[in-house]
């Protein structure tokens, strides 16, 4: 069976090795990803996404681009003859495309649809404090995340997990999944299922609008936010000024009675760093100053000075 394979993150690698594992069944034609750019940062020089050097290491025909609405992709597509597409964390593609493989196309979704359609599905369901989550495959059609469901498995999502953390876990889960949806299509023993639309819940893309943190929330909601975005794009308050993104904290009290702190008082005891909440109070263990590398709180604090101006996060 043919396959054209498109992804651009390190979520897409596992699928795109266990598809090449299976090289006797499945034959990967082409690989699509976006092109080279700055990964790490703005400034940062551009650089092969982790899908393009997982292509290259395996020896696999690869195709760049940044724009999948072109006659041009298209035509490219059509040409290599595919029998499957599958999609793992890749652009929006139009019908012009994803209509050309003679069995369909099929996305892996972090999630279980139609919970946390969208673009940040491991994100959303960490700060929503879900307990479990999954992966999803689903044959594409025109609006994006609805179409009829192939496979599904359950994951437990621990406690204290981050984004970057559960991520990991989805993408081996996805890669196997992704395999075995492979097989039931080459073997015609695809049964799909319809998604139902009262059970519709919404992942958005990250913005900095969005990833800022609101201290007046409770403490549980607080540190599931900075779980679930942790360590990127992270969660971020504003010090003295300037931008802070926290990485890590855990719910801790410290020793002095201060209740009625605002959302956002620092406090610091013991060479530890704490932020109030709306019923409690996080310890922030990790964190990045403007400016500054990412750093422990122990490290930031050497160099903060506690005087009688009350700090605050905000």
């Amino acid at each position: 069976m043919r396959i054209i394979f498109m992804g651009t993150p390190e979520f897409a690698v596992p699928s795109l090795k266990a598809i090449a594992e299976e090289d006797k069944q499945f034959k990967t034609v082409l690989v699509v990803t976006g092109s080279d750019k700055p990964r790490r940062s703005k400034h940062a020089e551009a650089e092969p996404s982790p899908v393009k050097q997982a292509a290259v290491s395996l020896g696999l025909p690869l195709y760049e681009t940044d724009d999948v609405t072109s006659r041009e992709f298209a035509d490219i597509v059509a040409a290599q003859r595919a029998d499957v597409i599958v999609v793992a964390a890749f652009r929006i593609l139009p019908p012009a495309v994803f209509e050309k493989a003679a069995f369909g196309a099929f996305n892996l979704h972090a999630s279980l649809l139609p919970a946390y359609r969208g673009a940040a599905p491991i994100n959303w369901a960490i700060i929503k404090g879900e307990h479990e989550t999954g992966v999803t495959t689903f044959f594409l059609q025109q609006r994006v995340d609805t179409g009829n469901i192939i496979l599904q498995e359950k994951m437990l999502i621990d406690p204290a997990e981050n984004a970057t953390e559960l991520a990991c876990r989805l993408s081996v889960l996805g890669a196997r999944v992704v395999v075995d949806t492979l097989h039931l299509i080459a073997s015609r023993q695809v049964a799909v299922s319809g998604q139902d639309e009262t059970l519709v819940s919404r992942a958005p893309k990250l913005t900095r609008n969005n990833t800022r943190i609101t201290w007046s929330q409770p403490v549980k909601c607080v540190n599931d936010f900075i779980r679930g975005l942790a360590m990127k794009p992270s969660a971020w308050t504003t010090f003295n000024g300037k931008t802070m993104k926290i990485f890590k904290a855990s719910p801790a009290t410290p020793s002095l009675e201060t209740t009625s702190a605002s959302p956002g008082t620092i406090y610091v005891e013991n060479g530890r760093l704490y932020a109030s909440c709306a019923d409690g109070w996080l310890e922030v263990l990790s964190l990045q100053l403007e400016g500054r590398r990412p750093m422990e709180s122990v490290e930031f604090l050497r160099g903060f000075r506690q005087d009688r101006q009350q700090h605050l996060f905000v």
